[in-house]
């Protein structure tokens, strides 16, 4: 069966961790009294950018700014959709700054950025998904956003609610495993309201249903090639799902990052061009 699947080349955008600590609390992951060992850090970063060029991907880096922990982070910097960038605008006055320097990466790379005008955490909380946009709100990313995606990209936005503080940004509880057509994704029901699990059960009623245990591992926050799955070692459940559906795991650790709440899918960034 995993024959069946076809992967997809990607273009990645990453952020060296070199800067990366936990010195506030904007979620309930994040301890600044608990230490992080930055060396590690690093070389859990390095492996996710190996594992990612070793599967046939394209790897880019944005220069890390002093100051910023948390850019690292690279997924809530933007979203990238045939081609067109839409920025971010924090929900955490420590965050704002990191826009910066992103916009400046994307402009030097020949993009035009847009700059949201409500709070807009990138793919965080917006996760293209083929033929729309699913959309996470509750915790960060206003429905004002959501709207203002919808005019700047001229796809369809379907917004989700959270509930649960853990999961304080949607690609924390779901990720896509195929974006052809309608797609497939994986995701914990209980970090959304009861409305938002009917959506997604009406959207996606072959989805793979994650335990809250896959999900409090980071197990969510993964990236899918359409074929290659990249994510946490302890989301062992949701690992033998998605082979069972004819994926391939790769497990990828960085449970370093987990201090900040952050796992594979918040350091990833993906470049969508226009497809031929």
């Amino acid at each position: 069966m995993p024959d069946s699947r076809v992967p997809r080349r990607r273009r990645f955008l990453v952020c060296e961790p070199r800067h990366f600590a936990v010195h506030y609390a904007i979620n309930p992951w994040m301890d600044p009294g608990r230490s992080v060992d930055v060396i590690r850090a690093l070389d859990q970063w390095r492996a996710l950018v190996d594992a990612y060029r070793a599967h046939g991907h394209t790897v880019e880096t944005v220069a890390p700014v002093p100051g910023l922990p948390d850019m690292v982070f690279a997924a809530n910097a933007a979203v990238v959709l045939e081609g067109r960038v839409l920025g971010s605008l924090f929900h955490a006055p420590e965050r704002r700054a990191e826009s910066l320097p992103y916009e400046a990466w994307f402009k030097q790379a020949g993009f035009e950025v847009h700059r949201p005008g409500s709070v807009c955490e990138g793919e965080g909380d917006l996760v293209p998904a083929g033929r729309w946009i699913l959309a996470g709100t509750g915790f960060r990313t206003t429905p004002e956003a959501h709207r203002e995606a919808q005019e700047f990209f001229g796809v369809p936005v379907i917004g989700l609610t959270l509930v649960d503080p853990y999961f304080y940004h949607l690609d924390t509880a779901l990720f896509v495993l195929d974006d052809e057509g309608d797609g497939n994704v994986a995701y914990y029901p209980g970090a959304f309201s009861p409305g938002s699990r009917e959506v997604l059960a009406r959207l996606y009623p072959d989805a793979v249903i994650a335990t809250r245990e896959d999900a409090l591992a980071f197990g969510l926050n993964a990236v899918s090639d359409g074929r290659h799955v990249f994510l946490s070692p302890g989301a062992t459940a949701l690992a033998g799902q998605v082979a069972d559906r004819g994926y391939v795991p790769v497990p990828v650790d960085l449970s370093e990052f987990h201090k900040a709440g952050g796992g594979i899918k918040c350091c990833t960034q993906e470049i969508r061009e226009n497809r031929s």
